[in-house]
């Protein structure tokens, strides 16, 4: 991987461009609040629920929907992490790439994927105010009862860490896969 595809920019890096001259990053961003540790109570309950909501839950499958629920957030830092995370576990780039936009790419994913990252669009997205039957109905085909369960449940967790995220601007970039596993 080159600088240019995979900026951990400290404030004002520059890096060379294509022409032979040079470009500048922006600065990057102090977060907001480290809430982890102001709250450890609840930052060491949202790990618990996390390690709880994925029991079962096929880890390819996880990744996938983890980083379309922060795509949907706009969560960089969630982004960051499960794009890396994903990788380590071999999934691979075009998937992870196409995965925003899924719909146009379906070929990508089986239909349990599919079903498991629409799920997961109606979860996160509730514009309708409630996830349509159809939705529902498709991934209750693909998945056992608990394991459709484990599905929301990880589904549900990763919106809450996206808003974590989110407000407190947590800055992407520095995760090394697997660090908080």
């Amino acid at each position: 991987m080159t600088a240019q595809n995979t900026p951990k920019a400290p404030t004002g890096r520059t890096t060379a461009t294509a022409d032979g001259g040079s470009a500048r990053y922006a600065p990057e961003r102090a977060p907001r609040l480290d809430w982890a540790k102001l709250a450890p109570d609840v930052y060491k309950a949202m790990v618990r629920l996390d390690a709880a909501a994925r029991q079962g839950v096929d880890p390819v499958l996880l990744e996938l929907v983890k980083i379309r629920a922060s795509q949907l957030n706009h969560c960089a830092f969630c982004l960051d992490m499960h794009t890396k995370d994903a990788l380590a576990a071999g999934e691979s780039v075009e998937r992870i790439v196409q995965l925003a936009a899924w719909e146009e790419s379906r070929h990508f994913y089986t239909e349990r994927e599919i079903a498991a990252i629409e799920l997961t669009e109606a979860v996160t997205v509730l514009t309708e105010g409630f996830v349509a039957d159809e939705v529902y109905a498709r991934a209750a085909r693909h998945f056992e009862e608990a394991d459709l369960a484990q599905l929301i449940a990880s589904i549900t967790v990763i919106n809450a860490w996206n808003r974590f995220g989110v407000t407190c601007r947590l800055v992407p970039g520095h995760y090394q896969a697997g660090q908080y596993k």
